[in-house]
């Protein structure tokens, strides 16, 4: 029983980089439609961020307190700057944003080749994120569970901000009717930069908690992209809540059934049936954000 306790523990902080990673995503493919293949790189953006500040600094604790805020804008910088010169050419155009951003994710591989190293780079943990709590055989690691909670903290930072904000307001209204909002006023092109900016940052700051507990490579990103897009549709697409039901439900039952299974390639294989199967049932997936329409 407590090997299954454990490997929930692990499905907690799994599942908090997972939605980390869709966080972003919930926003630019929720709102804007933007089939954002480059969305890895951000995340990437981030875990080299706090590489280079602790090669500078030399102090693992504090570089990794001033990665997150760097992080969340260096990579919303590169967002905002694909935004600009690519992305607000092709609304209304999703497979030529998926073609466009896929060739652009292939040019940031080769640049952080080129910067850092293609092989696998270490980000060494503060000290007070090494070790783990114990309780009896149940272990509870420190870097997984200052992801799980780092994540809430953004979530429901997240929600605040959508809810009570003038941003917020915006984005809403934005995604209800385009049309509309321009009509009252609101520039809907000004909102869609922000909306980008904030995505692509909170990609950012997931890569800085990817690398607590994995290194980083120039072909990291590719590996949670895939999950990031299927956990924002089986959240129900632009819906904060529902993508993070959907994150945890995918990483408890990734590491669960790697567990029962002994194979974590066998529990990818059942996890995407299941989602085959739920969307055949749900295709708007658990949530659906209300829109409405002049027609």
């Amino acid at each position: 029983m407590a090997l299954y306790i454990n490997q929930a523990f692990s499905g907690l902080g799994y599942g908090s980089i997972l939605l980390l990673a869709a966080l972003g995503l919930a926003l630019t493919f929720g709102q804007m439609g933007v089939i954002n293949m480059a969305h890895g790189e951000f995340l990437l953006a981030g875990a080299y961020t706090g590489h280079v500040l602790l090669d500078v600094m030399n102090n693992a604790e504090v570089a990794f307190v001033v990665s997150i805020p760097v992080a969340f804008v260096v990579a919303g910088a590169i967002g905002l700057l694909l935004e600009t010169l690519l992305i607000s050419r092709l609304y209304h155009r999703p497979l030529d944003t998926l073609l466009i951003t896929f060739g652009v994710s292939l040019v940031l591989q080769q640049l952080y080749r080129d910067l850092f190293t293609p092989q696998l780079v270490p980000t060494p943990r503060p000290s007070w994120l090494g070790g783990n709590w114990s309780f009896g055989d149940v272990i509870i690691k420190h870097n997984e569970f200052f992801i799980f909670v780092f994540a809430l903290v953004l979530v429901i930072a997240l929600a605040l901000m959508l809810k009570l904000t003038p941003l917020g307001r915006r984005t809403r209204a934005t995604v209800q009717n385009r049309d509309l909002a321009e009509s009252l006023g609101i520039s809907t092109k000004a909102t869609d930069k922000l909306t980008f900016f904030l995505g692509s940052g909170l990609a950012g700051m997931g890569g800085v908690c990817l690398s607590l507990i994995a290194g980083t490579q120039p072909t990291t990103g590719t590996g949670y992209i895939v999950y990031a897009f299927v956990i924002v549709i089986v959240g129900g697409i632009g819906n904060v809540w529902g993508t993070v039901i959907a994150a945890f439900v995918f990483g408890e039952a990734q590491k669960l059934l790697g567990l029962e299974f002994s194979n974590d390639a066998t529990a990818t294989v059942l996890v995407f049936v299941a989602i085959v199967v739920f969307l055949q049932f749900r295709p708007q997936g658990i949530f659906t954000v209300r829109t409405r329409s002049l027609a």
